[in-house]
């Protein structure tokens, strides 16, 4: 291993013991750009690799809310400015209870690549609360999201930072989070914020767009192995926006989706989570405050697996959409046995160190950054219709998303294949995302 990227991950580990996410991110990066940082002594020089992984800026901030029964409740919100060296800082907020530094300084590192490879211009950045929407009204929702954009409003702006939606964010609060924004600054900014809906602003196929993305970047890896999409069969998790575009996309062009799953289990739908009325329903589902997979067993009778995940279900294709690390060496091991073909990253980093070198090792991987960078691409191209102030037909943003796609699935292969590692989408990814930040940070000086 080059001995500056050893001692960097070495510091790493040490530096940021308590925050595994984190840690594993900067592994597989460096490790994968090892061949980039041989080719260019002067990151040493200007200690290119320290400067990456370290924020720009970050912050933590006190939300108090109030519930419905008048009790004041104390919430810590996040934001992480990793890198703007190519464009604006962008990147999600996540409301979930699970949320502390070590997962929202993961997802924003990841997020200066990812966005990297979508060839705009836009940095990485990520931000949150351990605040837990399910099961609060709407009511609470509103006055917690006020409360929390009335501690980020200054840092952020549509030339500055952009925050979107992620887990426990979608159009409900991305809307409250605007109003407060909007009331504060006295200004309709429309462009601060992704996500929005429709009557202010929004982009049409952004919330499916992660979903659709995926699949787009699917087909390119089919068609590299002379394969089709139709009468694949999909094994998925998550229930949320993203499975949900997902199996809209994998629908129209003739593929399946069996599984999908929640915090209670999974289910197995033989037919496919195929048709309008079964794909509708998992928006009644995201919508809900249960977040229970039962319910779509129950309404149309297929069964439930509870306390469960779907790794092992047979399939020709693996599409973790849920969350980090969702499959370790265990599940992988039975998606291995499953016969699957392709194992695909939805959700962010959804596989453990150890689990991923073992399924690229049997079948077919591509990355979480290069695969679910749909979305972040179409908020991006909301940005632009924000500042044209026209909006796009669906049509015409879809078309861009998979032309976006065929390029992430394009610069990845070229980037392996340059560093003489074959077709290696992992390592492509990596080295692609990086190479084009770490240009910009060399020309633009050290600071």
């Amino acid at each position: 291993m080059n001995d500056y990227v050893k001692r960097v991950i070495e510091s790493t580990k040490t530096k940021y013991a308590h925050e595994p996410e984190f840690i594993q991110a900067v592994e597989e990066v460096l490790t994968s750009v090892e061949p980039l940082v041989d080719a260019h002594p002067e990151y040493e020089k200007y200690d290119l690799l320290n400067r990456i992984i370290e924020p720009e800026r970050m912050f933590t901030f006190r939300v108090v809310w109030m519930d419905d029964n008048g009790q004041y409740h104390t919430n810590t919100g996040y934001r992480f400015q990793f890198n703007g060296a190519i464009g604006p800082y962008k990147g999600g907020l996540r409301f979930q209870k699970n949320v502390y530094p070590g997962i929202i300084k993961f997802l924003g590192f990841e997020q200066i690549f990812k966005n990297s490879l979508t060839g705009l211009p836009i940095g990485g950045a990520k931000g949150g609360s351990d605040f837990d929407p399910q099961g609060k009204s709407d009511a609470e929702i509103m006055r917690f999201c006020q409360a929390f954009m009335q501690g980020l409003y200054r840092y952020i702006g549509p030339d500055i930072d952009v925050p979107a939606g992620d887990m426990g964010v979608g159009g409900r609060e991305i809307g409250y989070l605007y109003g407060e924004y909007r009331r504060l600054k006295g200004a309709f900014e429309n462009g601060v914020l992704t996500g929005k809906g429709m009557s202010y602003g929004g982009s049409l196929i952004r919330p499916e767009a992660t979903g659709y993305g995926a699949v787009y970047y699917l087909l390119n890896v089919l068609d590299h192995f002379g394969d089709k999409l139709e009468g694949k069969v999909i094994v998925a998790s998550g229930y949320g926006n993203v499975t949900w575009g997902l199996c809209k996309k994998a629908a129209q062009l003739g593929a399946k989706v069996v599984t999908i799953s929640g915090r209670d289990g999974y289910i197995y739908d033989e037919d496919g989570v195929s048709t309008d009325e079964k794909i509708n329903y998992l928006l009644e589902m995201r919508a809900s405050t249960k977040g229970s997979i039962r319910d779509y067993a129950e309404k149309f009778n297929v069964p439930f697996f509870p306390g469960e995940k779907p790794w092992g279900v047979n399939g020709d294709i693996v599409m973790p959409c849920a969350t980090q690390n969702e499959v370790g060496m265990k599940e992988a091991e039975k998606i291995v046995a499953s016969g699957a073909k392709y194992y695909i990253e939805v959700s962010n980093m959804s596989t453990e160190a150890a689990a991923q070198a073992y399924l690229k090792d049997k079948l077919t991987v591509a990355p979480s950054k290069a695969v679910n960078a749909g979305g972040v691409a179409t908020s991006a191209l909301e940005m632009c219709q924000n500042s044209e102030r026209m909006s796009w037909t669906a049509e015409e943003v879809d078309q861009r998303l998979e032309d976006i796609m065929d390029h992430i699935y394009q610069v990845s292969v070229e980037a392996a294949e340059k560093y003489g590692l074959g077709y290696d989408l992992v390592a492509g990814a990596n080295l692609a995302g990086f190479e084009k930040v770490a240009e910009a940070m060399v020309e633009q000086g050290v600071f």
